[in-house]
């Protein structure tokens, strides 16, 4: 029996497609894969997308519109480790436009209601430092924060 690397599967209401070309768009090394339609005699109307395969920086990932059943929430979310401010940047305003939400300590949460966080390698740093004083000031900084500034820790 072979086992395969796992892949991270959400579930939407109708963006299936949306949603993957905007994750694709946001990361490098990433691309759609194929799209699977419903067929006819399901709960959609056939020809509706039912599933989106696509990698994110060369892992894989699956949408599917399986309905309006199960709401994203922030009991899952997903990190990404960036170097830079500028980076932290461009992922944050993309993942907050149209409609996304702020969150506290490089939390939000995009258009489509999936959880985000986005944290710069600095704040780790800063966090496990082992000057007690390092870390607490960057604890201390990161609580009071929405989107994380390296120069504030």
């Amino acid at each position: 029996m072979a086992i395969h690397e796992p892949v991270t599967y959400l579930w939407f209401d109708e963006q299936a497609l949306d949603a993957a070309n905007f994750y694709v768009g946001l990361f490098p090394d990433s691309r759609i894969l194929s799209v699977s339609h419903y067929q006819e005699g399901a709960q959609k109307p056939a020809g509706t997308v039912l599933t989106v395969e696509f990698s994110l920086m060369g892992r894989p990932w699956a949408a599917l519109n399986g309905g309006p059943q199960f709401p994203h929430s922030e009991a899952v979310s997903f990190q990404v480790m960036v170097d830079t401010q500028d980076e932290v940047d461009r992922l944050w305003d993309a993942l907050v436009a149209d409609g996304g939400e702020e969150s506290m300590c490089g939390w939000c949460r995009d258009r489509f209601g999936v959880s985000w966080q986005v944290i710069p390698r600095a704040l780790g740093e800063k966090l496990s430092d082992p000057d007690p004083a390092v870390s607490r000031r960057a604890w201390t900084a990161m609580m009071g924060m929405r989107r994380i500034v390296v120069d504030d820790l």
